[in-house]
């Protein structure tokens, strides 16, 4: 069994990019995959939705889709990016997912690519606590979606805990983007390039197989 952390965050389009590859990921029989939110776009990390930002954010969205094929809608470009006042800030998908894991920790993946549909597709703004808690409650999440409404100190423990746990490990690899993969346990734990997320997928699995 090989340990797999996926550092990410939710408002990082490479990292809906790699979605595809990452279920893949997730779905071999020799993977142990856990997610590691590292908060890079959440508290001095976020800021305003101008339009200088959105015209960048809308220029690397369209490499992605190119390499990816993951779509990036009008509707994600009016709503999001168009979006007058807007704030583009991950505390709140962030939240959402530690609340599922949580609570329903089976199904944090997938809460994760419904955010990342939510916004990328459906131009729902999962920059705000309450779009954040619909998505978890038309998911059938209800308990998660309850905490994420009403955030209590044991929630915020464990989302400053595991964003800590991912800004250790980016430290400790040298990494200063994500999204990123560290294979192994211990000592012996490595990185592994990110582009191995965005090529073919056996040659991921081969670095695997050899981790």
């Amino acid at each position: 069994m090989v340990q797999i952390d996926y550092l990410f965050d939710p408002l990082c389009g490479w990292c809906y990019g790699a979605g595809p590859a990452l279920e893949q990921l997730a779905g071999l029989d020799n993977v142990r995959l856990t997610l590691a939110p590292t908060g890079l776009f959440a508290g001095q990390g976020a800021r305003a939705m101008d339009q200088h930002f959105a015209a960048y954010a809308w220029q690397n969205d369209q490499r992605i889709a190119r390499l990816t094929a993951q779509p990036f809608t009008e509707a994600y470009r009016n709503n999001i990016l168009g979006k007058a006042g807007g704030l583009f800030d991950s505390a709140p998908a962030t939240l959402g997912l530690v609340a599922v894991g949580l609570t329903e920790p089976a199904r944090e993946l997938e809460a994760l690519k419904l955010l990342q549909r939510a916004r990328y597709v459906d131009g729902r703004d999962n920059s705000s606590l309450q779009v954040v808690a619909d998505v978890l409650e038309e998911a059938q999440l209800p308990e998660a979606a309850r905490r994420v409404r009403t955030p209590d100190e044991d929630l915020m423990a464990v989302y400053r805990n595991r964003v800590e746990a991912a800004r250790a490990d980016m430290a400790r690899f040298g990494i200063d983007g994500v999204p990123a993969l560290v294979a192994g346990i211990g000592g012996a734990r490595r990185l592994l390039s990110s582009s191995l997320l965005f090529g073919r997928f056996e040659l991921l699995a081969s670095q695997l197989r050899a981790a």
